[in-house]
């Protein structure tokens, strides 16, 4: 019976390979388990030759071997499934990066060995899964490519050498034996990687250097993943001030490596300054290079003048939503912000239970035994200035961030990709996919019932959705450089109720320094949901089941959605033309 349904399930990979133990026996019922124990509804289509279809000589088990090289080149944590710590730019923190020109030369030679390859594989005489996970391949070795030669953060942002100053400072003190030597190696790398800063970053960007600036000599007024405290440290320099006081009292002995650290952070900080005069450079990777990305990389069928277009009407649309439901409401009282941590913690409690109850008992979503407690998004922060806002939303009522976040969204998402023991779908995410899903769930999850006897909740859910959709065209005018990170959060602000100057300008920076596109992401990836329900709806008409749609999309791992659409509906509308790569326009 376990053989008949893996063949079923995963129909192209011969059953005496798990014999052999290239699958985890146990991962692979914890997948059965996800899918309610069913096959994947749709079997593989009927295969067709696109223009540009690989049709060489190498097979799927050495494409496999070439995915699983790849990441342990990129980076062998995430290739082991293993958390790699990122900052705000989504980068890996290591204090010792070395991007010299030289160093950068190699490694996109490297890369250009990767690439090479794909053009060898019997792509046209694969199955549909495999041909739906070359494509999600390619797009990440394009995307490795987007970043040596154009994004380059090394040598246009100097907030990739302060990222990997600050997180070392949160250091919880005292550290002993191998922690504390790597603390020490951490603490000793600082003034080379000051240096070497100081050496790459020739084609400054503006915007790049006055959020560096700003972030080394002031709190950002958020704080996503510090430690708490009562009065938030001003920036990078303050960290090391905070580091440096709890040493003094907890570990005297690295007071003088922090201290050298600190001064070399200073420096660096000074020569931004004294030369920032100099750094005029744009932010944004321009037009032609952000569809091609777009394209390519993101796999979406969309330019940068549609993204611009869907997200002015997607925010009118949530706009005109929350005004219909503000009147529906409007005789009703408004929901208070908590009162205490303990209040706060109390409706999070419920919003858990309630979430899960509703799910199992509306048939929403499969939820694997494997699913346990999950932690959220927001802690209780008391600011001098009031709740921000995200925590405006979350203190009132923690459903919208508890659907995206952590269930059904962002953690149990997460804890089911690293249940999935696929060689490709298991090591292999897309951030459209990611937010696009998450954003999805806030309106679907309601509209299927959820708060039909909380319409003040609904007012919320519509917040989250406009601020959504607010940065899907800005996120595109920062990489066209239509608007700067200040009149992008200058922008939103006009358009979020309850949007702070704190929020507005952190978000601007996380998604003009994140790789392009992650911003827009979030409504893109829900449009695209939105769309596949509706096709796979109209599909299968009366035999349609909500759980059992939403089950295969998480069966299917985090790939593009585009993808996603092709292997689940059989539509490759947005398909065709991704076969024949073009080259990236401009270096």
């Amino acid at each position: 019976m376990l053989e008949h349904q893996l063949t079923r399930l995963i129909p192209w990979v011969p059953i005496r390979l798990y014999a052999a133990g290239a699958f985890r026996l146990a991962g692979i019922i914890a997948l059965l388990i996800l899918l309610g124990g069913h096959a994947v509804a749709t079997e593989p289509k009927a295969l067709r030759a696109y223009d540009g279809m690989p049709d060489g000589a190498q097979d799927y088990a050495a494409f496999v071997k070439l995915w699983d090289d790849f990441l342990h080149w990129r980076d062998p944590k995430t290739a082991m499934k293993e958390q790699s710590l990122v900052d705000v730019a989504g980068l890996e923190t290591d204090v010792y990066p070395d991007y010299s020109a030289e160093a950068v030369a190699a490694r996109l030679r490297e890369l250009r060995g990767f690439q090479g390859e794909l053009d060898d594989f019997t792509v046209a005489d694969w199955p549909l899964r495999q041909q739906v996970e070359f494509l999600a391949v390619r797009a990440k070795m394009d995307e490795e490519e987007f970043t040596l030669r154009v994004s380059k953060p090394w040598s246009r942002d100097p907030g990739f050498y302060v990222d990997r100053m600050l997180r070392l400072t949160f250091t919880e003190l005292p550290v002993a034996g191998d922690v504390l030597a790597e603390f020490v190696r951490q603490l000793d790398a600082i003034p080379g990687l000051a240096t070497q800063g100081r050496s790459n970053l020739i084609e400054v960007a503006t915007d790049y250097a006055d959020l560096a600036i700003f972030n080394l000599s002031n709190s950002d007024g958020v704080g996503h993943g510090f430690p708490y405290r009562t009065e938030p440290p001003a920036g990078v320099l303050g960290w090391y001030d905070d580091l440096l006081d709890r040493a003094r009292s907890q570990q005297p002995d690295l007071v003088e490596p922090i201290e050298t650290a600190r001064a070399a952070v200073e420096s660096f900080r000074n020569w931004l300054i004294t030369n920032r005069p100099e750094m005029k450079a744009n932010a944004g990777v321009g037009k032609e290079n952000f569809d091609w990305y777009l394209k390519h990389v993101k796999l979406m069928p969309y330019t940068s003048d549609d993204i611009v277009t869907l997200g002015q009407r997607e925010l009118d649309r949530l706009w005109a939503l929350y005004a219909l439901e503000r009147h529906r409401n409007r005789d009703l009282p408004e929901i208070e912000i908590s009162g205490s941590a303990t209040e706060y913690q109390s409706r999070i409690d419920e919003t858990d239970a309630a979430i899960r109850r509703f799910l199992v008992e509306e048939s929403i979503i499969t939820i694997p035994d494997y699913i346990d407690e999950l932690s959220t998004n927001v802690p209780w922060i008391v600011r001098d200035d009031g709740p921000n806002f995200w925590e405006q939303i979350q203190y009132r009522n923690p459903t919208p961030d508890h659907l995206h976040a952590v269930i059904p969204g962002h953690r149990f998402d997460a804890v089911v990709e690293r249940n999935n023991p696929d060689p490709v779908r298991g090591r292999l995410t897309d951030d459209a996919r990611v937010e696009g899903w998450a954003v999805y769930l806030e309106e679907a999850v309601m509209n299927a019932g959820l708060l039909d006897d909380n319409p003040r909740v609904r007012e919320l859910i519509y917040l989250f959705g406009i601020f959504r959709a607010a940065r899907m065209p800005a996120d595109a005018w920062l990489q066209l450089n239509v608007m700067t990170a200040d009149e992008v959060a200058d922008y939103w602000i006009e358009r979020v109720p309850y949007l702070d100057r704190d929020v507005a300008r952190v978000d601007a920076e996380i998604y003009l320094r994140r790789p392009p596109g992650y911003g827009l992401g979030y409504t893109t990836g829900m449009l695209q949901m939105q769309a596949l329900l509706a096709e796979r709806k109209r599909q299968l008409g009366d035999a349609f089941r909500l759980k059992d749609f939403h089950d295969e999309f998480m069966a299917a791992g985090r790939l593009p959605l585009s993808l996603i659409r092709w292997e689940m509906t059989g539509n490759d509308e947005d398909i065709a033309a991704l076969w024949s790569r073009e080259p990236l326009p401009v270096d």
